[in-house]
């Protein structure tokens, strides 16, 4: 198994990001502005659509100011039982968020295109948490054929 793994520091106290990470206003100011479901509660389910299809989430940890955690449950046959991970601790004046996505069987191609736009899409969090405004699709950074 093989995983994608980013680090990133946002201005901010662990509530903000957790916030950003839990509720439909976060996930699409951030993510994907074709966001449903619930982020908020234990086996909730999170749709996730962007115009080459989309990823159903099963929320299944929550751990205010501390970590989320979902499984994937829909989507691409690469991401299906795959997990993200997103770990939150404060230091300083910055909450780090230790992201992970986690369980793939191979380090196919795809699985590089996911790893840049994961990057792409922590920093669209970053803006949205800090400045107020992200860059989620269909707004977000254009990569390649599979965005």
């Amino acid at each position: 198994m093989v995983d994608i793994l980013h680090r990133v520091g946002i201005e901010s106290d662990p509530g903000k990001v957790y916030s950003a990470l839990t509720t439909l206003d976060g996930l699409t100011g951030w993510w994907t502005a074709d966001s449903t479901g619930t982020g908020d509660e234990i086996d909730g389910i999170l749709q996730f659509r962007f115009a080459a299809g989309g990823f159903d989430m099963k929320v299944r940890e929550l751990e205010p100011e501390k970590g989320v955690r979902w499984q994937v449950v829909d989507g691409p046959e690469e991401w299906i039982g795959t997990y993200v991970d997103f770990r939150l601790t404060q230091k300083d004046d910055y909450t780090i968020v230790l992201f992970r996505h986690e369980g793939w069987r191979e380090p196919v191609e795809f699985m590089h295109h996911c790893s840049t736009k994961w990057g792409s899409y922590l920093m669209s969090m970053k803006a949205l948490v800090e400045t107020g405004k992200g860059a989620a699709h269909p707004n977000d950074v254009r990569i390649d054929d599979w965005d």
